[in-house]
């Protein structure tokens, strides 16, 4: 894994804490750590997609997004656990994983940029 793909895991997880903190977030500092989040969260992406495919990293991110997020509101903020839910994040890991695999880092159009 290079340092690109590192950097949109990064944006993935602020986009768990900025997804939770629109939701959470009850005081002035609570929403300056949200803006934070959504602020490195796409800096960060916007970085990555200047070296890797748009779409496959914007996949990637969202759906490292909706896994950790639905993980998180599980774990941490007494969102009741369900199988089916655990399923479809699984399934959608699976998506995520499989449209790294298959992309070419070779064929981006930024590189050099």
């Amino acid at each position: 894994m290079n340092r690109h793909w590192i950097m949109v895991l990064a944006a993935g997880l602020m986009e768990v804490v900025w997804v939770s903190g629109l939701k959470h977030a009850n005081s002035v500092m609570e929403w300056a750590g949200t803006i934070a989040a959504i602020i490195i969260s796409f800096v960060v992406l916007i970085y990555a997609t200047r070296y890797l495919p748009v779409g496959t990293v914007y996949a990637v991110f969202t759906g490292l997004g909706t896994m950790g997020t639905v993980l998180a509101e599980m774990l941490f903020f007494g969102e009741p656990f369900r199988v089916i839910k655990l399923v479809l994040v699984v399934v959608l890991l699976v998506g995520v994983v499989g449209l790294k695999l298959v992309t070419d880092e070779n064929s981006t159009e930024g590189e050099g940029s």
